[in-house]
């Protein structure tokens, strides 16, 4: 027997679902660049629990992954076969990790895996400390005044500042925080649609030339650092860019016995001795992909923390000077806000998932958004509750993922959590936070953030 079209009309063999091509028409489709949110709207609307949800948009064939078991399949298992059709970040990122693909991906992330991943994240510890020092004694003046704080943009300069101490072992200055900070004027502009990559609107050509300019200097600087510092810059590189000299492709975050090493801009120009892939202009691409993961998905967490906090000042009082209890709140955030709430993939072949063709061509759409609000998963998912985690039992595969799950999950998840833990202890177990003003609606663009600044006022605990 012929195995059923998942995009054939809408499941058409199972009268409880809903016809919705006709809903999703072309015109509807067309509206969805205009805003995220009625993006967000359809999908919740589209959805069916349990099932797979097909249908057409602008005359491509998709289908829509909340089912812990599908979302596992399509990133878990299906990781290699179900591939990014074109990265809405192109324009932005260019050639980086987060849109190679094949043995280009594979190579660039086996090169920088080693720092982010095992014992590799202590050469960050310092970076990260540091970062948060001067959010702390900003805070701590602004208490001092009586003056409001803009929370939103002091997460942000946090966490700009220690992917930046991370890309070039270097602070960050303000002149390079207006540039680097760009970034989210630039990600705003993108399109939250997932029909593959766009051009920027011109207004934006300014701030990505400063940017690319700003990354093209600290190459450059980089570069005459290590040729005035001779052969032996990077003592205890090895010949295969394994910092630990034993060539098994992990440098064990040992290269002066602290934890401490070579920056990731570094280890990118060592690459580029030996391997004529890595150009300036890859190079540059790394180096924005790290910065745009690396400080917009913290600040828009530590952000959406705060709001919840906010609303929930029980929980606020019982995490501060708590580590358990900082690191379920940011648990629980991310699994209300995860920063990716949608995440395309493409079948370039024809494939079948939970016994349904899927035709070469198709966009499948997984969308971690909904499946973290699955009651059949989350009891009571619309409410923040932390206690969930450490969850109890384990949960199904594929059922959270705030940094997506198989062979692309995010390199740096790690790397994120341990900086927002860190932020987030220090500012709660020194100060209360009370908002001055209503946090701005969530914004479903390419990624998912408040609407605005988030004004509070902190006071020093006594």
């Amino acid at each position: 027997m012929q195995s059923q079209c998942v995009t054939d009309g809408m499941l058409p063999d199972d009268p409880a679902v809903p016809s919705l091509p006709d809903f999703l028409d072309d015109s509807v489709v067309a509206a969805w660049s205009a805003s995220g949110a009625p993006l967000v709207d359809l999908l919740r609307q589209a959805r069916t629990p349990g099932r797979l949800t097909g249908f057409r948009r602008g005359g491509r064939a998709a289908v829509l992954i909340t089912e812990p078991r599908h979302v596992h399949q399509v990133l878990g298992v299906g990781g290699d076969r179900y591939v990014k059709r074109s990265h809405r970040a192109r324009p932005l990122i260019g050639d980086g990790m987060l849109t190679a693909t094949g043995e280009a991906w594979r190579s660039q992330r086996r090169l920088l895996q080693a720092m982010f991943t095992g014992r590799g994240i202590r050469r960050w510890e310092h970076h990260i400390a540091a970062a948060a020092d001067r959010v702390v004694d900003r805070w701590a003046e602004r208490a001092r005044r009586g003056e409001p704080t803009d929370i939103a943009e002091d997460t942000q300069f946090f966490t700009v500042d220690t992917i930046w101490r991370s890309l070039t072992d270097r602070p960050l200055d303000q002149e390079t925080y207006v540039d680097l900070a760009a970034v989210q004027d630039i990600v705003a502009a993108l399109p939250a649609d997932v029909g593959g990559a766009a051009a920027l609107p011109p207004e934006m050509e300014t701030a990505l030339a400063a940017l690319d300019e700003r990354m093209h200097r600290a190459i450059a600087e980089a570069r005459s650092r290590r040729t005035a510092a001779g052969a032996g810059a990077g003592a205890g590189a090895s010949a295969d860019g394994n910092s630990d000299g034993d060539g098994d492709g992990d440098d064990n975050g040992d290269d002066n016995g602290d934890g401490d090493g070579p920056s990731v801009l570094d280890r990118l120009l060592r690459a580029a001795e030996t391997d004529p892939a890595y150009t300036d202009r890859l190079i540059r691409d790394e180096l924005v992909t790290l910065l745009v993961a690396g400080y917009e998905s913290s600040a828009r967490t530590l952000t959406w923390a705060f709001v919840l906090l906010d609303r929930h000042p029980e929980v606020m009082e019982r995490a501060a000077g708590d580590a358990r209890a900082v690191e379920a709140v940011l648990s629980e955030t991310l699994r209300l806000y995860p920063t990716g709430w949608l995440l395309p993939r493409h079948a370039a072949a024809d494939e079948m998932l939970d016994g349904r063709r899927i035709p070469a061509g198709t966009d499948l759409l997984v969308c971690p958004y909904l499946t973290h609000r699955d009651p059949e998963v989350w009891p009571d998912p619309e409410a923040f509750v932390p206690e969930r985690f450490p969850v109890r039992t384990p949960l199904r595969p594929g059922a959270y993922l705030p940094f997506g799950i198989g062979p692309r999950a995010c390199l740096g998840t790690r790397f994120a959590m341990r900086e927002m833990e860190t932020l987030l202890g220090a500012l709660l177990s020194r100060f209360t936070v009370e908002t001055t003003e209503p946090a701005g609606e969530p914004v479903f663009g390419i990624n998912l953030r408040p609407a605005g600044p988030l004004y509070a006022r902190v006071r020093e605990r006594t």
